[in-house]
């Protein structure tokens, strides 16, 4: 028996100090998660039943949903001038405020990377910058904007482009931490500059993802203008707002039917977009550099490592002089070596299509800026009346006492358990049946792929309306329309998450005679688990945001509680409400990230 055998096998015996170390923290350890995961699990669950969230509910309002079409339909749309307008206008919102997000965003995220901030203090004051623009919802922000900048698309803009940083600025952080660090050693060698090593070492690698961000935000800001017409934000939003309000719901929901039909054009926009700029050549179709006949490999490497036509010549001359055979070049491929290489890259058809893209891109963006109509004059105006607005909102104050606001929070949360639980039920068949190489019906995949779509570009505050209306106010509507809204978002995530797996393990298990079904819980979903809970967890974070807002158009919650402090000017009252939904999200951030850690 060997000694580390006899020494477990002895009660008496005390163990080495590394096992005595590491015995108990990995008993504490690796439950923790899992415990947490499955009291979160558990709480989502009881959410459910305590609001009462169930088949009688939806039998109930069934009656309601049928007596809401009948007022509904039909659709009553404005002059086709009016809709050019209004269209117009809400995009030209979107487009200004992508475009100062990404301003704002990328010094920012050039700060929080920390591989090219070496001040860990900066970095982190910059994260916390980011964190904080993201906790912080956009319709918060629009009312604060509101009372600087007035009513308008102004507001909207700021406020839309403030609170993107939050998404923008850590997704371009996290993709400026993922490069390569050789390039810029490289020229930082040759003696280039830090801007110099930004732009020809570190933009190359980031733009793709910088571009697919870019896209993302302006479909996330598309249908956030629609929500921030209820404070005031003008566009499509506004007309709808105010429609509700009158009771008009055929001119509301015409109107929320164009900006369902612009989500889906965009998306579809988009897609074209990243495919038709991030797209690659395949390895295989990839020319191998020429090299002038004569010119060995020696040479050639030797040239090309230096980038000049010294290294060239040095590792020639080196050749020669070491006794090699001299190559028989003529003068032609000697002047051809010996000239420096091109330093403009020749108009091919890639170039010309780029540019031509980026010049499209640059007159819509100048088009946005002029049709939001934009002031200089209100901009400087709004600004100097800045501190006197910030001054109305300090110090915080609860006239009412907390017990309510807690209460009211509380609501909140229950709400954003119930619509992520719901919809990650929902989202997960969906999931599978859009993943072609899981699908039992492959055919059927991209139609599931299509409804995703269809559901994401719906939003989230039009199903709050209806659903208000259908089952009446409070928490209810609000954790249906976030369910389904988790559904499009979770279902496509799902499906991406599925097609990405190797297919190496469910072909060889596949091989044995395993079914579909067996193939599917023994190969394909423990190794997509972990990028589900990541996702989940993410939706939920959202979503705990979302019910805040919903609470705006009556489901409830503490977002309720804004509205009517805003309404009657409690200011402190509206930035107590703030703090408390402030810290609720960065704790439900920590446990995210906490887990997804632990996990992943």
């Amino acid at each position: 028996m060997s000694t580390r055998t006899e020494a477990r096998s002895l009660p008496g015996q005390a163990a080495s100090p590394h096992a005595a170390r590491l015995g108990p923290n990995r008993g504490v350890r690796l439950p923790l998660p899992h415990l947490s995961l499955l009291a979160l699990a558990g709480a989502a669950c009881w959410a459910v039943v305590d609001l009462r969230i169930n088949l009688a509910t939806l039998i109930d309002g069934f009656h309601n949903a049928v007596a809401f079409a009948g007022r509904m339909l039909p659709l009553d749309f404005p002059p086709a001038a009016d809709l050019v307008r209004l269209a117009g206008e809400t995009l030209s919102m979107a487009l200004c405020a992508t475009l100062l997000s990404l301003l704002l965003s990328i010094p920012v995220s050039l700060l929080a990377a920390r591989n090219l901030t070496p001040n860990r203090y900066l970095s982190g004051a910059a994260r916390s910058l980011i964190v904080l623009a993201r906790a912080v919802p956009d319709i918060i922000l629009a009312i604060a904007a509101v009372r600087v900048f007035g009513l308008g698309a102004t507001a909207g803009i700021i406020a839309m482009g403030l609170h993107s940083v939050g998404m923008v600025g850590k997704l371009y952080a996290d993709a400026l931490e993922e490069t390569h660090d050789a390039p810029r050693r490289a020229l930082r060698s040759a003696g280039a500059s830090f801007p110099q090593e930004l732009a020809s070492a570190v933009l190359p690698q980031v733009l793709p993802s910088f571009i697919a961000t870019a896209l993302h935000r302006l479909d996330v800001n598309l249908r956030s203008s629609v929500l921030l017409g209820f404070v005031g934000v003008g566009g499509l939003g506004y007309e709808i707002a105010q429609s509700f309000q009158r009771l008009d719901y055929r001119r509301g929901m015409a109107l929320a039917a164009v900006v369902l039909l612009l989500c889906l054009l965009m998306e579809l926009l988009s897609g074209t977009i990243r495919r038709t700029l991030l797209r690659t050549p395949h390895p295989r179709t990839r020319r191998k550099p020429e090299t002038p006949a004569g010119v060995t490999a020696t040479e050639a490497s030797a040239g090309t490592g230096a980038g000049t036509g010294t290294g060239l010549g040095a590792g020639a001359g080196a050749g020669l002089g070491s006794g090699a055979a001299p190559n028989k070049v003529s003068n032609n491929q000697m002047a051809r070596r010996a000239s420096p290489p091109p330093t403009t890259p020749p108009w091919t058809a890639a170039r010309l299509r780029r540019w031509a893209y980026g010049t499209i891109t640059a007159a819509v963006l100048i088009a946005a800026v002029r049709g939001a109509e934009l002031s200089p004059h209100q901009l400087l105006t709004g600004l100097g009346q800045l501190p006197t607005v910030l001054g109305q909102y300090l110090p915080p104050t609860a006239p009412g006492g907390m017990a309510g606001l807690l209460d009211a929070l509380w609501v909140t949360v229950k709400t954003a358990l119930a619509g992520t639980l719901l919809g990650m039920v929902l989202a997960l068949p969906v999931g599978v049946l859009a993943a072609h190489n899981v699908s039992p019906w492959p055919r059927l995949s991209p139609a599931f792929r299509t409804l995703t779509v269809a559901i994401r570009g719906i939003p989230e505050i039009v199903l709050a309306i209806v659903l208000v209306v259908i089952t009446g106010l409070g928490p209810v509507a609000g954790a249906l329309a976030l369910a389904v809204g988790s559904l499009g978002f979770l279902g496509k995530l799902t499906a991406d998450s599925l097609e990405e797996l190797h297919p190496g393990p469910s072909r060889a298990l596949a091989a044995t005679g395993a079914s579909r079904r067996q193939v599917f819980f023994a190969a394909d979903f423990p190794r997509v688990l972990p990028a589900l809970l990541g996702h989940v967890l993410y939706q939920l974070d959202v979503n705990i945001r979302s019910a805040a807002l919903l609470g705006v158009v009556g489901a409830g919650g503490i977002g309720f509680e804004l509205l009517n402090a805003a309404r009657v000017l409690e200011y402190g009252l509206v930035t107590t409400t703030v703090l408390l939904l402030l810290a609720t999200t960065l704790l439900l951030e920590a446990f995210s990230s906490w887990t997804r850690h632990t996990f992943t």
